[in-house]
């Protein structure tokens, strides 16, 4: 079988189906609003009539490559190329408005490449044991998952702790427009027909990140001023990449988070990042320096995201669930095959398995060196004067928007969230909560219905959340969660107003 697969890694075809599709995938991930899945889902047909290795390498490179991309834009322009780097937005933007946006990209480059390796490992040595733990987890254990990430919403909240709320309840209610998940009604449709639809996560993304930056950098009229100035400088990767290997703790622990968050189906990209912040701000002496452009929130972010890419794989390849979005479109790449993904592909397709795995592997050292090398040179596309350069970027939150659904609504209401989003960040009301309630909002809501559901089938409705292993450790965790950042809030109070205190008596 190794030879085989040996082969087939070997062959020249293969390796520039993966380098083109890595590459490709980096210039996907940057311009905001083209997401992973949807670079996948465009290049789904042209695999109609190749064969399973090259157009699984092709796919799972894109894959990669474009969940890293994403951290580009972010870092640049505040814009999250993909929904899985909201949380790099938070200190990466910040790094490039105090002047350094290559050590951001090399921040994001290293750990993105750290987190793709291992989430890869973990695919290749532990997919089967890990793929058990996501069969244990059932309705009431996702209602507990949502909660859980929920209490994200007091560290998102670097200000006022109740705007925070404020914020993820209006991320809350907006996850309800639309047809029920359970029921079928329609809710706040008023009605309009194409709202029944639910409103788009990446419009809302686009709207809320990108276009409140364009009209604040019109209101501080710096349309006329250069872009970025992103140049190479001497010394500078490699000390950051020093500095980042003597903190293999935040590292680790960021890919575990991605990883784990991977392989529970429907969590994705965006949710591990975010709790991946989440925790490196917990456990960071200096976690009220997060979000003014503190490197190690780059990390925390890049390293689960990347690392979730492979753990949403495992459910794949080993249960036949697709952990993520982006994986369902590899799904469907295996099914147009002919290749049904499930317990038995290991026994029936083995060498096809284990040369996607072995080439996913080393896609990530491929992203890496592209990443390292070429990420100004990807860069340079929006590294431009800021006249020219936020007329692009309307005209391509535009045509992401446009593109998802081919709907001008979707238009409209990317705009319409933008601007509200733009007035609502002047009064204080961080895009973070919002955005964290409008993900798991459907997460919440479908689970505390099935659970129900499934209470009443048992002779009690609300036993069921209180009873299993699982949802008792997400309860504490919930609890522990908020508490802490409770803590942290207090703390942040009092240091500021230790810091008043202390400017008063210098005055006197």
């Amino acid at each position: 079988m190794w030879e085989t697969v040996l082969s087939a890694l070997m062959d020249p075809v293969n390796a520039l189906f993966l380098v083109g599709g890595v590459a490709g995938g980096i210039v996907v991930g940057a311009l905001p609003g083209l997401t992973a899945t949807m670079a996948l889902a465009l290049m789904l047909p042209f695999t109609f009539s190749m064969s399973p290795e090259p157009a699984l390498i092709m796919l799972g490179g894109i894959y990669i490559g474009a969940i890293y991309g994403g951290s580009i834009s972010a870092i640049l322009i505040n814009t999250p190329g993909t929904p899985s780097s909201i949380a790099t937005t938070f200190d990466g933007y910040p790094m490039t408005r105090q002047g350094k946006p290559e050590q951001a990209l090399v921040t994001a480059a290293f750990s993105s490449g750290i987190g793709g390796v291992l989430g890869g490992l973990t695919l290749l040595f532990l997919s089967p044991a890990l793929a058990d733990l996501a069969l244990q987890f059932g309705p009431p254990e996702f209602f507990w998952v949502a909660i859980f990430g929920l209490t994200i919403i007091a560290t998102l909240s670097a200000g006022s702790l109740l705007k925070g709320m404020i914020g993820g309840c209006l991320g809350l209610m907006l996850s309800t427009v639309g047809i029920a998940p359970i029921g079928g009604e329609s809710r706040f449709t008023f009605g309009f027909s194409p709202l029944q639809g639910g409103l788009d996560l990446v419009v809302m993304l686009i709207g809320l990140f990108c276009i409140p930056e364009v009209l604040a950098m019109v209101d501080r009229k710096r349309v006329a001023k250069q872009g970025l100035a992103l140049k190479r400088e001497k010394g500078v990767a490699g000390g950051v990449i020093k500095k980042l290997v003597r903190q293999p703790l935040l590292l680790l622990r960021s890919s575990i988070v991605g990883i784990i968050t991977g392989i529970i189906p429907g969590a994705g990209g965006n949710i591990a990042s975010l709790l991946s912040y989440d925790l490196a701000v917990r456990f960071d002496k200096k976690h009220k320096d997060y979000g003014k452009g503190r490197m190690e929130g780059v990390v925390a972010s890049e390293a689960s995201n990347n690392a979730e890419v492979g753990g949403s794989l495992v459910p794949l390849l080993s249960l036949g669930i697709p952990g993520a979005a982006p994986a369902a479109v590899l799904m469907g790449a295996l099914l147009i095959q002919g290749i049904t993904p499930g317990p038995d592909l290991y026994t029936r397709y083995p060498d096809l398995v284990y040369t996607f795995i072995i080439a996913f592997i080393i896609a990530n050292f491929v992203m890496f060196v592209m990443a390292f090398y070429g990420a100004r040179y990807v860069a340079r596309m929006i590294d431009l004067p800021a006249d020219v350069l936020l007329p692009m970027i309307v005209m391509l939150t535009v045509i992401g928007s446009f593109a998802i659904r081919n709907s001008y609504l979707d238009v409209c209401m990317m705009l319409g969230f933008g601007i509200a989003g733009y007035f609502l960040k002047k009064v204080g009301f961080e895009p973070g909560p919002i955005v964290l309630g409008i993900i798991l909002g459907p997460i919440a809501e479908t689970g505390l219905a099935q659970s129900m559901l499934l209470g009443q089938a048992e002779g009690g409705v609300w036993q069921i959340f209180f009873t299993r292993p699982i949802t008792l450790v997400l309860i504490v965790l919930s609890l522990i969660s908020l508490l802490s950042a409770v803590y942290i809030q207090t703390s942040r109070a009092g240091w500021k107003a230790g810091r008043r205190d202390a400017e008063t008596c210098d005055a006197d």
